[in-house]
């Protein structure tokens, strides 16, 4: 087999302990003056201010006009038979489907051994006041279990049926069960349900500790499980609701009618498990109903991919029916991280009761026909949707559900303290089983990859072309989301910025949909013959970039050495786009807001990129077959993600970024890993089950791709980026029989542009002869 093109330097490599990756500081806006007339065929440029502020001002109402339009959107993908209840479960299983798919409910529960009762002097167990409590443990799937509490009502009469009563995440089973302080008995929602006979299981959820992780940045233990998590397909929501379905594996063993309870985060868990399992007779939904409209401003753990395409909290509630659904308007978890710490700003607040009451006459009219019972009952605590949950009226509703009835408050319960340590160390159990999980599946990753690719036809080129293409589009629309807007017309205005002796400059901007337009810095080489067409190189800057720091002759930026200046100076057609990362939360916030539409950054980067492409395309000088895509850092991430689904790249070369993508994503035990970094919005649902960056090259293939790497870059270790990097060369070499258009350059210095292998590269497959 022919060895793979790489160029080494140095034969040594380091790895960089506690390095994840360089510091790229925002760059200052340019301000330039106009030098010359604009481009033949474009208007003059006039828009005063930052072109880059004003990109992401645009994107960013472009998204909140996407969220207020979600909702009317929906209904598209349901097709309810409304003609009888069993009729209707049929309709609704695809919608079942999506929603456990976008929660990562999808790890086999482990139902085949019976609830454990833990006994010993680390766990509670009280037993007086007409009730039984004491510690258990469930399996719940893989190696995780649930663990909280169980309730059993006095005497030899058995349960009439049995609950999961969730509570929020900084809440105890404990406080619920009335054997710890904190909630007054009348709201002791599990001991109350357990003295009226029912059986009732409480789960501990994972709470909101804020602690630094992994010796990096600061997040709530929630956030620190959903960021791996997400990147394998799971969310930590999708976590707890396996739980509590575990727990009513169980419990419907044993021949009870069951329902489901939850307030705040444990509100969250009920009304999804409810959703998903139509075993569960009854839910109760507290201080946690709402509209979802504004889930972009909460804690990330509240992020689910794609839930706005499909469902707000109504047509949650319609899955339920014609089950028994009651909705508490309570005061819920109130709760605030702020910016500046690595962890996602994100707040809890109340829902407001009108948006509750909105929400709940949603539901009903999306399940009406099927019944009175079928209706959600709103239930208004306090009289503005903020007084205690756990009210008489939800709770004698939800016993009458399962066939008992509320009895009165009884005395508080005498139970001794609780051991020193006890709960910590229980929170602790539970956070490391969900991370021990998480990271096995990183471990079985690269074999559930190989299987989802295997549908590659490797026996021609042709061949090969063919059976990639539902790849791109599953990417497309899975992986980084499509707005099918069709695009506007580009309206390309510029302005000439340089006047070098080689090449001219300008500044561009052209339209893409309302709101969101393209801009960048061409470079036009000078002395190009009437019907000679050049080739381009479109120069991607990284994090908080911009395209000065590539494309400005004037300008020397470490980490990119003007290499756009320099490929314009050897011949090249260069374009420099403004990409939208830049301007830290302000971009972040963007991918906040996207992705419960099932969209991303890319989601608006690549129509950006297809219009840049399609507008070189038209110039006189420029090569339409000859145009390549070269990136560094976030540039390079771009790189794996736009040639895919832009065409018009003929080659893509991705520098400073290359690596074991879904480990370095994913990682809790890695220094390397963005799990312990600021940089929140990095994290891509569900890459870990679909494309690493061995699979986003399959995509490029079998156009060239080349790699660029730095043995000091601290992005990841040499080994990561190698054996990533052997997978696409085996496929270019071994299974294609093109290894000529696959290269990896490795070169001794840090995280920049060597312009070295690569230009050459460029030279080479854009046909360019004519360069020094």
């Amino acid at each position: 087999m022919r060895r793979p093109r790489i160029v080494p330097r140095v034969l040594s490599a380091i790895l960089l302990a506690g390095a994840v990756a360089p510091a790229m500081a925002e760059s200052p806006a340019p301000d330039y003056r106009t030098v010359g007339p604009p481009l033949p065929g474009t208007r003059a440029l006039e828009i005063p201010g930052d072109l880059a502020s004003l990109l992401v001002d645009g994107a960013d109402r472009f998204l909140d006009r996407k969220l207020r339009e979600s909702m009317a959107g929906r209904e598209m993908h349901w097709a309810r038979d409304l003609s009888s209840a069993e009729a209707y479960a049929k309709s609704i299983e695809p919608q079942r489907a999506r929603l456990a798919h976008i929660l990562g409910v999808r790890d086999p529960r482990d139902a085949s051994t019976p609830m454990e009762v833990v006994i010993s002097d680390n766990h509670a167990s009280y037993s007086g006041e007409g009730i039984t409590v004491r510690s258990v443990r469930w399996a719940a799937f893989g190696d995780v279990t649930g663990e909280g509490l169980e309730l059993l009502p006095a005497g030899d009469a058995p349960p009439v049926a049995a609950a999961v009563v969730i509570p929020d995440a900084d809440q105890t089973p404990e406080q619920f069960a009335g054997i710890a302080p904190g909630i007054p008995p009348e709201r002791q929602v599990a001991r109350r349900l357990a003295e009226a006979g029912l059986r009732v299981i409480v789960p501990v959820l994972i709470d909101r500790t804020v602690a630094p992780r992994m010796g990096g940045a600061t997040m709530t233990s929630r956030e620190y499980l959903h960021r791996p998590a997400f990147v394998m397909g799971r969310t930590l929501m999708g976590y707890e609701v396996q739980k509590v379905m575990a727990a009513v594996d169980r419990l419907v063993a044993d021949g009870l009618r069951v329902g489901v309870f939850g307030h705040g985060e444990g509100g969250a868990a009920a009304l999804y498990a409810a959703a998903l399992d139509p075993r569960i007779a009854v839910a109760c939904v507290s201080g946690y109903f709402d509209d979802r409209n504004d889930v972009w401003r909460q804690p990330l753990d509240r992020n689910v991919f794609g839930l706005l395409e499909r469902f707000g909290d109504a047509e949650i509630a319609s899955m339920i029916a014609p089950r028994r659904l009651i909705v508490e308007a309570a005061a819920g978890p109130e709760f605030t991280f702020a910016p500046g710490q690595g962890g996602a700003p994100g707040r809890l607040e109340t829902p407001r009761l009108d948006t509750v009451r909105a929400e709940v006459a949603r539901a009903t009219r999306l399940s009406a026909n099927l019944g009175e019972v079928a209706r959600p009952t709103l239930v208004d605590s306090g009289g503005d949707g903020r007084g205690p949950f756990g009210t008489d009226a939800a709770t004698a509703l939800f016993l009458g559900a399962l066939g008992a009835r509320l009895a009165p408050v009884g005395a508080p319960l005498q139970a001794p303290p609780l051991p020193d340590g006890a709960l910590a160390a229980r929170q602790a159990r539970q956070l490391r089983e969900i991370d021990r999980h998480t990271q096995r599946l990183i471990l079985e990753g690269p074999d559930v990859r190989r299987e989802f690719m295997k549908g590659l036809d490797t026996s021609s080129l042709d061949a090969y072309r063919r059976s990639i293409e539902p790849y791109r589009e599953r990417f497309a629309t899975d992986i980084i989301g499509r707005f099918d807007d069709e695009m506007i017309p580009p309206e390309v205005r510029s302005r000439q910025i340089f006047d070098e002796p080689g090449f001219a400059g300008y500044e561009v901007v052209m339209d893409v949909f309302p709101d969101v337009f393209a801009t960048g810095i061409l470079l036009m080489p000078k002395g190009i013959a009437e019907g000679e067409r050049r080739p381009v190189v479109v120069c991607q800057h990284g994090l908080e970039g911009r395209p000065s720091d590539l494309a400005d002759p004037n300008v020397e930026n470490p980490s990119y050495h003007r290499f756009a200046v320099r490929l314009a100076e050897e011949g090249f057609i260069t374009f420099a786009p403004q990409n939208l990362y830049i301007f830290e939360d302000r971009f972040r916030v963007l991918q906040r807001k996207a992705n419960p539409l099932g969209k991303t950054l890319f989601s608006l980067i690549v129509p950006q990129h297809r219009r840049i492409t399609d507008w070189l395309k038209t110039l006189d000088q420029v090569d339409p077959d000859r145009i390549g895509f070269y990136g560094l850092s976030y540039g390079g991430k771009s790189a794996m993600r736009i040639p895919p689904l832009v065409d018009a790249y003929r080659l893509s070369i991705c520098s400073a970024d290359f690596n074991d993508w879904v480990w370095k994503n994913a990682s809790t035990l890695s220094p390397y890993s963005y799990v312990r970094t600021g940089e929140y919005e990095i994290f891509e649902f569900d890459l870990g089950s679909t494309f690493n960056y061995a699979e986003m090259a399959a995509m490029i293939a079998p156009r060239p791709f080349m790699v660029e790497r730095g043995h000091f870059d601290t992005v990841a270790p040499d080994e990561a980026v190698a054996y990533e990097f052997a997978k696409v060369f085996n496929l270019y070499d071994a299974r294609l029989k093109i290894g000529d258009r696959c290269e990896m350059e490795v070169f001794d210095g840090p995280h920049t542009i060597n312009g070295k292998g690569t230009f050459r590269f460029l030279r080479e497959h854009l046909d360019w002869p004519g360069a020094k």
